[in-house]
């Protein structure tokens, strides 16, 4: 039932898993306690919320056009994405300025009266907060009366 092991052999054993044990354990702590990032801080996702009728996905879309998408980088305050260079303060601008050009699907209603957009500059992920008021939104009824009766 029990397997025979010299103490001897048992030792190394124990001490191998030991410094295994710690080598990966002083690669954590010297990685985690590192000021330096070298390749910046990649956008990690776009975050919505705040909204009723205008679905995520076209609010993110446009939040997207501003840089803060997939294989965007922040480095410091500068966001660089595959085809320009531009002030995280400016991208911020512009996504907060498209957020609020968000249309209800299949209209040209643009409920979405006020965006704030904030940026994890640790983590990279991108918040977005809208306010949908409908009292502000114009509607028309662009159709005609049929001749009919």
């Amino acid at each position: 039932m029990f397997i025979k092991i010299r103490r001897d052999t048992l030792i190394i054993l124990l001490l191998a898993f030991i410094l295994i044990l710690c080598g990966r354990l002083i690669t954590y702590v010297a990685f985690a306690s590192s000021d330096e990032i070298n390749n910046g801080i990649p956008i990690s996702g776009v975050i919505i919320k705040g909204n009723d009728i205008v679905p995520v996905e076209t609010i993110r879309g446009n939040v997207m056009q501003a840089g803060f998408r997939d294989g965007s980088v922040i480095y410091g305050d500068i966001l660089k994405t595959s085809k320009r260079e531009v002030s995280l303060q400016d991208a911020i601008q512009t996504a907060q300025e498209f957020a609020t050009r968000s249309t209800v699907p299949g209209t040209s209603v643009q409920p979405i009266t006020a965006a704030d957009v904030q940026v994890d500059i640790n983590t990279g992920v991108v918040t977005v907060t809208v306010i949908e008021d409908f009292s502000s939104v114009k509607l028309e009824n662009k159709t005609t009366n049929g001749a009919g009766g």
